[in-house]
């Protein structure tokens, strides 16, 4: 199978093309290695897959109409995977005009493109940030997720309902994933895991926002990407369930289209994700204690029932183990440097 992947030198993206290559997939990687976080570990991440004879890369922007749609057309793709995009819930206060060029504009050349090419199979990384001001938990795909409370998260509902309209009208089968606080070996620097591994070790104290009152449904890098490459099969077909509890799929009835939770429905407290951390690095870390930031929510807890009724698979990594590989790399990585 031909997958062409945007965002293949990001964390998920990584990850995801690492695994579709060891199953003898071909993959097409596009990604513009922007300075949002420091390149050299995009660039790092990408030397691991280029060793594949089976990987091909092209820089270049998403907005860059001309120059995706070229890399689409040489590959031929059969399943487009859309990670690309502006990331960061507080990076999207102070710069919204990134948020709008690559998660709106960005998307809306990969819809164009899949509306020339006609992939067996679309899917968009979407987030769990978009259940925004949505109190009841856990957050089900059939519950509203009119109420976002960051553009982060406007950008990315808005990704959704662009893909929806033109699954409808081009009849493109497409599935959008929510994800929930991905985390693990790889990840980015501007992520709290990351931050708070890197601070205690330098013996630098940690900044715990919401007063550490906040929780979530952290999912681990290696279960995610299994997920995606099973959902990868299940096809969407225009009003057709897939299972025997319609009342929980998100299908919709005037499309090929679908959106699913993936993360294991555990939500972790934060102060319980700081322990683990610091067991997993043999010290206590300085914690200041800071209220909750603009466009936050405090808890994030996943409906995972969708997900197991479509792969029969549901992320069931525990946050220590998870950690305990995060710090691992982490060490590797810092000393290799």
């Amino acid at each position: 199978m031909k997958y062409f992947v945007t965002g293949v030198a990001g964390f998920i993206g990584f990850h995801l093309a690492r695994v579709l290559l060891d199953a003898g997939h071909e993959v097409r990687g596009f990604d513009a290695l922007t300075p949002y976080y420091d390149p050299s570990l995009k660039v790092a991440r990408l030397a691991r897959l280029e060793g594949s004879s089976s990987f091909s890369f092209v820089q270049s922007m998403l907005e860059d109409r001309d120059a995706l749609d070229r890399s689409i057309d040489e590959f031929e793709p059969e399943i487009i995977v859309h990670l690309a995009a502006q990331a960061g819930v507080r990076y999207s206060i102070d710069h919204p005009d990134t948020y709008v060029q690559s998660n709106l504009v960005g998307t809306f050349n990969i819809l164009e493109a899949a509306r020339r090419v006609k992939p067996r199979h679309l899917l968009f990384a979407s987030t769990s940030s978009v259940y925004g001001g949505n109190e009841k938990t856990p957050f089900s795909e059939v519950d509203s997720s009119h109420q976002p409370v960051s553009l982060y998260a406007a950008t990315k509902k808005a990704g959704e309902v662009m893909s929806h309209s033109y699954s409808h009208l081009f009849d493109i089968p497409t599935t959008c994933f929510r994800f929930f606080t991905v985390y693990g070996p790889w990840g980015r620097p501007d992520m709290a895991l990351f931050k708070f591994v890197d601070r205690i070790e330098r013996a630098e104290p940690i900044e715990v926002y919401g007063n550490g009152e906040m929780s979530r449904d952290f999912t681990y890098i290696e279960d995610l990407v299994h997920a995606i490459k099973l959902l990868a099969d299940v096809v969407p077909s225009k009003g057709a369930p897939a299972g025997g509890s319609s009342s929980i799929d998100s299908l919709s009835t005037v499309a090929p289209w679908r959106v699913v939770n993936i993360a294991g429905g555990r939500p972790v407290g934060l102060m319980a994700f700081v322990e683990a951390v610091e067991r997993s690095l043999g010290r206590e870390a300085v914690k200041i204690m800071l209220p909750m930031q603009p466009g936050d929510v405090r808890t994030t807890s996943a409906d995972p029932r969708l997900l197991k009724m479509l792969t029969g698979y549901e992320p069931s990594t525990p946050v220590g183990e998870g950690v305990a590989r995060f710090v691992e790399w982490y060490r590797e990585y810092r000393r290799a440097g």
